[in-house]
């Protein structure tokens, strides 16, 4: 599992990561494979920052699921908008920088057709607080029932939207340290052998999105599609996508912790289905 803790009292935190990245890896076997084979070329695997998706719903925002990461430590930093997605994230930093950061956008409900503003209260409203309250929304997965017509509906409008209805809360996506690697130092070689083991890359606004000079260079693969159940049958649907992140020294020497807005807006396209 990429990042461990030490610390006794971290055991609790550790076990949350962990049931991430079993959640993750289990809906989306080719992170694990890419993940296997970096491996296999005697890298040691270090993951950058875990990524959720969710709703600016009173009752399901950022905060509803920053307050299981932030009773143990972890703070908010960044903000962040996509004006053209009508979107808002906020990442989130441990004191201990072994640990991930934790990346989590909403869709503003206020900016999009009033269709879906409707149809995210309606599944809100089969989700108990007592959920919502729990570490287990972290890893819940879809705790509704939907529709795949619903989900086209949804798709045709907003990609954000639809994936968020189907797939729930959950890791969107993990994100390999680039600057932790040793074979593979920098964005370029580590897309080519991502591309090398059959992976296809998010190639909107180019393969790399970012610069040096901005401080971060990110890419990412595709979705694969897997078979998803609905109320009215099992079909595919792009699932996650496994990240890729280079971080450049600050002026202090310090590499760069945040994210790039124009760039995490391509990146959020991983889950597009294919047109």
């Amino acid at each position: 599992m990429p990042n461990s803790l030490h610390s006794s009292d971290a055991q609790a935190l550790q076990k949350i990561i962990d049931k991430m990245w079993l959640d993750y890896t289990q809906l989306n076997p080719s992170a694990k494979k890419i993940y296997d084979s970096f491996v296999k070329e005697g890298e040691k695997v270090i993951n950058d920052h875990v990524a959720y998706r969710t709703f600016n719903h009173k009752k399901l925002g950022v905060q509803s699921l920053a307050q299981h990461i932030e009773k143990y430590g972890y703070k908010p930093k960044n903000e962040y908008f996509f004006e053209q997605k009508k979107l808002r994230a906020q990442h989130y930093e441990h004191p201990n920088k072994e640990l991930p950061k934790i990346f989590i956008s909403e869709l503003e409900l206020e900016k999009v057709e009033p269709f879906i503003a409707e149809e995210v209260e309606k599944l809100v409203d089969q989700v108990p607080m007592s959920l919502i309250q729990s570490e287990e929304l972290l890893v819940c997965g879809r705790p509704w029932k939907l529709s795949h017509e619903t989900y086209l509906k949804l798709a045709d409008v907003s990609e954000y939207a639809s994936w968020v209805a189907a797939f729930g809360f959950r890791p969107n996506h993990f994100t390999v340290n680039v600057n932790a690697l040793q074979k593979y130092k920098d964005i370029q070689s580590v897309n080519q052998f991502v591309k090398s083991i059959g992976f296809d890359l998010n190639s909107s606004g180019g393969e790399i999105k970012g610069t040096p000079e901005e401080l971060l260079e990110q890419s990412s693969t595709m979705a694969k599609e897997i078979q998803m159940s609905f109320t009215d049958g099992t079909f595919p649907v792009p699932a996650c996508y496994y990240e890729f992140a280079k971080r450049y020294k600050t002026p202090t020497g310090e590499l760069y912790q945040g994210f790039i807005a124009k760039s995490a807006d391509k990146i959020f396209e991983s889950t597009n289905r294919a047109r």
